[in-house]
């Protein structure tokens, strides 16, 4: 039996794959309280030539400003891909309090892989992880985009 994916997760793979429509990777990222979402992004690195611009970078940078405050204690981070070494240490200053994330990222990613940033004695803060929802979808996504440029 399949069981829904939780609607942030659903709202994340949504925006990836808008993302992938205009040429961006598609990664998409919610922050949530509980079902209330509190802001959104996919990847817009190449739309605004920024290499900074990760979907989970813009997500935590809009629930900042929407919430008019730096530490973002409490909420839910839901995106589609294991974040990079850059987003694991955003997670880690705005405090989020839980990482969702679908697909596993062998050659970026941070969480699982790479250094494992939330393993590190150097970071102060460490999310509850929970890793795999939605990661089929998520993954046929990606390889779908990347089969596209090869």
């Amino acid at each position: 039996m399949a069981f829904p994916l939780p609607s942030p997760m659903r709202r994340a793979l949504d925006l990836a794959a808008e993302a992938a429509r205009v040429g961006e990777v598609p990664v998409g990222a919610v922050i949530a309280r509980g079902e209330e979402i509190i802001a959104t992004s996919a990847n817009m690195m190449l739309g605004g030539n920024d290499p900074t611009a990760h979907a989970e970078m813009v997500a935590i940078r809009r629930a900042a400003e929407s919430l008019g405050q730096p530490r973002l204690d409490g909420l839910d981070l839901w995106v589609t891909l294991e974040p990079c070494a850059m987003c694991a240490g955003a997670i880690a200053h705005a405090r989020i309090g839980r990482l969702y994330y679908a697909a596993e990222d062998p050659k970026g990613g941070a969480v699982a892989h790479g250094p494992r940033f939330f393993q590190q004695p150097t970071c102060h803060h460490r999310p509850e992880v929970y890793a795999g929802i939605g990661a089929q979808e998520a993954a046929a996504q990606l390889r779908g985009f990347f089969a596209e440029r090869r």
